[in-house]
C-alpha cells in the first residue's frame, strides 16, 4: 500500500489522542516513546477524559452493567438500545487504547468488583453472565486491563458450536453460529491470550473460530456463496456487538501479530472491499451509527468521512498488502 496521503496522516494525527497515538504506531512507526506519550493523554485529555468524568462514584456509568438504571423498555424495542452502561464503556476505553495500569482504570477494576452486577441473574460484573457475545467482550475487557478472565473464557470454550463458532441465541436452541457472536468471543480469546501470553486451549478455539469466519471469506454464507447480511459489508464504529469485514480484518491483523503468522487468502474479497469504500480525498465514511443514548460522539455523522473508520482501514490494507507481498 502507498504511504498515507500527508492530509489524511495530519486529519489523524490532529485529532482525539485515542486515535492519534494509534495512527503513530499503526500508520507512521513513530518511535515508542513518542506513542505512548501521546496514548498517556487519553486519561486526561479529550474523549478518555469526557468518559471518566461521567462516572459514577461507585466506579459504574448510568448505574448499571449492561443497561443504565433509567432504561426503558421502550428503548429496546423502538432500536434505541441505549450504550451509557459500564460494560461498553469500558469496551470504548479499550478501543481507544487507553493504558491497561492507568490510575484511574485500576481504581474501576476495583470498584466494580463491588458494585456492579449483570442485569441477567445479579451476577458478579467480573464473573459474567450467560450470553456469548457479551461475555467475549467482557474478556475482552477484563484482560487487556490485567483481570484474569480464566472462568469466563472456560464456559466460552464449553459453548463453542460444532460448526467453530458461538451464537447468543444458543440458550434458546440455536445450533449454528453468528458472526456477530463469534467476531465478539475471538477478539475476547486473543485479549485472554495476550494477558496469560499463551494458552493452548483458548488459542485452539479461537483457530476454530476464525476458520469459521475465513471458510465463509468473512462474509459470505458457506452453501450458496451470498452475502449473509448487507450490513456486514457496511462500517461503524464503535461496532458495539456488530460484526462487519473491517472489524474482523482488524482482528485477523492482531491475531497475525500475536502468533507472528500471515494472512490467509481467503480474506481477499473482503480486503479489495474495504480498499474499494476509499474515497477520493484518501478517506472512508461511516456507514451506519447507534440509534440510541450514547456519551460521546465521536465521529462526524452517517455518510460522512469518519477518522476511526480511516485509521482502521488504513491499518488492516497495510498490513495485508505487506502480508501478502511478503509472501508472494
Amino acid at each position: 500500500m502507498p504511504p498515507v496521503q500527508p492530509s489524511i496522516m495530519q486529519w489523524l494525527l490532529s485529532s482525539d489522542p485515542s486515535i492519534a497515538w494509534q495512527a503513530m504506531r499503526d500508520l507512521i512507526d513513530e518511535p515508542q516513546n513518542d506513542w505512548q506519550n501521546e496514548r498517556e493523554k487519553i486519561e486526561t485529555k479529550g474523549w478518555g477524559r469526557e468518559l471518566f468524568s461521567l462516572q459514577d462514584k461507585d466506579g459504574q456509568w448510568a448505574g448499571g452493567a449492561f443497561a443504565p438504571k433509567d432504561a426503558t423498555a421502550a428503548e429496546f424495542k423502538e432500536n434505541r438500545q441505549p450504550f451509557t452502561a459500564t460494560a461498553f464503556v469500558l469496551t470504548e476505553l479499550r478501543d481507544m487504547g487507553l493504558k491497561p495500569d492507568s490510575a484511574l482504570m485500576s481504581r474501576t477494576v476495583e470498584l466494580t468488583r463491588l458494585s456492579c452486577n449483570w442485569e441477567h441473574d445479579k451476577e458478579r460484573f467480573w464473573d459474567g453472565e450467560v450470553e456469548e457475545c457479551i461475555n467475549g467482550r467482557l474478556v475482552a475487557d477484563g484482560s487487556y486491563f490485567g483481570v484474569d478472565m480464566t472462568h469466563v473464557v472456560e464456559s466460552l470454550l464449553e459453548t463453542q458450536l460444532e460448526d467453530g463458532g458461538w451464537n447468543c441465541e444458543r440458550e434458546n436452541g440455536s445450533v449454528r453460529s453468528s458472526f456477530d457472536s463469534t467476531i465478539s468471543v475471538l477478539e475476547g480469546l486473543l485479549e485472554y491470550e495476550k494477558f496469560k501470553g499463551s494458552c493452548k486451549t483458548s488459542k485452539k478455539a479461537r483457530k476454530r473460530g476464525e476458520e469459521y469466519l475465513l471458510k465463509r471469506k468473512l462474509f459470505r454464507r458457506l452453501a450458496t456463496g451470498e452475502v449473509v447480511k448487507e450490513r456486514y459489508l457496511l462500517f461503524r464504529f464503535p461496532p458495539r456487538a456488530d460484526y462487519d469485514v473491517l472489524r474482523a480484518m482488524d482482528h485477523f491483523r492482531a491475531a497475525a501479530k500475536f502468533d507472528q503468522s500471515g494472512a490467509d487468502s481467503r480474506m481477499k474479497e473482503a480486503a479489495e472491499h474495504i480498499r474499494s469504500r476509499q474515497n477520493a480525498q484518501g478517506q472512508w465514511i461511516l456507514d451506519r451509527e447507534d440509534g440510541g443514548r450514547r456519551w460521546l460522539d465521536v465521529n462526524d455523522g452517517v455518510g460522512r468521512p469518519s477518522k476511526w473508520i480511516t485509521l482502521r482501514a488504513l491499518r488492516v490494507l497495510r498490513w495485508w498488502d505487506d502480508a501478502t507481498a511478503t509472501a508472494t
